[in-house]
């Protein structure tokens, strides 16, 4: 009798809930960000031009990395690098959490925004890395 992980079936559906991820989280993230605004101006004394760069401090660098972290997905392995771009995300929204000021605020963004181009990289041009190929 076959393992679960080992059922084709059940590798598929753990391949698109994985790879569907960092999907969810860009949309989150902007909904988060948007939301939080009021709030950061207020606890972090932030101005204008600062909650303008807590938006792009995350757009900016997702959209200049994105290729970037393709290739280099492609050049150190798929399921790797998809894994280092979570974790990278994840470890930046925990920076973002616990943001002291408004700069560390914008910082962690930018990082958020790397990690988050290489998962999305990875997931949106090979989607098949969990699932054996078909002989």
């Amino acid at each position: 009798m076959r393992r679960p992980s080992q059922d084709p079936r059940f590798r598929l559906s753990w391949t698109l809930g994985l790879t569907s991820l960092p999907f969810f989280m860009v949309g989150l993230d902007a909904l988060i960000v948007v939301t939080a605004l009021p709030a950061i101006r207020r606890d972090l004394r932030a101005s204008f031009a600062s909650r303008q760069w807590t938006v792009n401090g995350y757009r900016l660098p997702w959209a200049a990395s994105i290729t970037t972290a393709a290739a280099l997905g492609d050049r150190y392995g798929r399921r790797r690098w998809f894994t280092v771009g979570l974790t990278l995300f994840a470890v930046a929204s925990a920076a973002c959490a616990l943001a002291s000021n408004i700069h560390i605020l914008v910082a962690a963004r930018v990082v958020q925004g790397i990690g988050n181009a290489q998962a999305v990289a990875r997931a949106s041009s090979s989607p098949d890395f969990g699932v054996a190929p078909v002989r």
